[in-house]
C-alpha cells in the first residue's frame, strides 16, 4: 500500500514536461494512449497549465513627480483630470484591471519611467 501511495504522490508532483514525457513512454513502449496522461494532469501535475492571462496595474505611489503621474494616468485611462488626480491621491489604487500581460507591462514601464511605484497583480 505504501508503494502505491508513493507512486501516487510522485505522479501528482510531475511537471507538465514530465507528464508529456511519461505519455510518450506509455504510448511507445506499452501501447497506452496519451489520454491516460490527462488524468495525471487533472490530478494536479499541471501547475504550469494555469498561467495567468489577466493582470491589474496597481499604482502604489506617485513618487516625486505627482503632477506628471496624474497627467499620465489621465492619458492612459481616458479619465478626466479630477478622476486621474483622485486615482493618484488614493494610491494604492488600480489604474487598469483585467488587461493582457503585454499591455500591463507597457503601462507599468510608462508609469515607472515617470517616477511612479507600480505593481502588477
Amino acid at each position: 500500500m505504501s508503494d502505491l501511495k508513493n507512486l501516487a504522490e510522485t505522479l501528482v508532483n510531475l511537471t507538465v514536461k514530465d507528464v508529456n514525457e511519461l505519455a510518450t513512454i506509455l504510448k511507445d513502449e506499452y501501447g497506452i494512449e496519451p489520454a491516460a496522461a490527462a488524468v495525471v494532469v487533472a490530478a494536479g501535475g499541471g501547475e504550469a497549465a494555469e498561467e495567468k492571462t489577466e493582470f491589474d496595474v496597481i499604482l502604489k505611489a506617485a513618487g516625486a513627480s505627482k503632477l506628471a503621474i496624474v497627467k499620465l494616468v489621465k492619458d492612459l485611462t481616458g479619465a478626466g483630470l479630477k478622476e486621474a488626480k483622485d486615482i493618484v491621491d488614493g494610491a494604492p489604487s488600480a489604474i487598469k484591471t483585467g488587461i493582457s500581460k503585454d499591455e500591463a507591462e507597457a503601462l507599468k514601464k510608462q508609469l515607472e519611467e515617470a517616477g511612479a511605484e507600480v505593481e502588477l497583480k
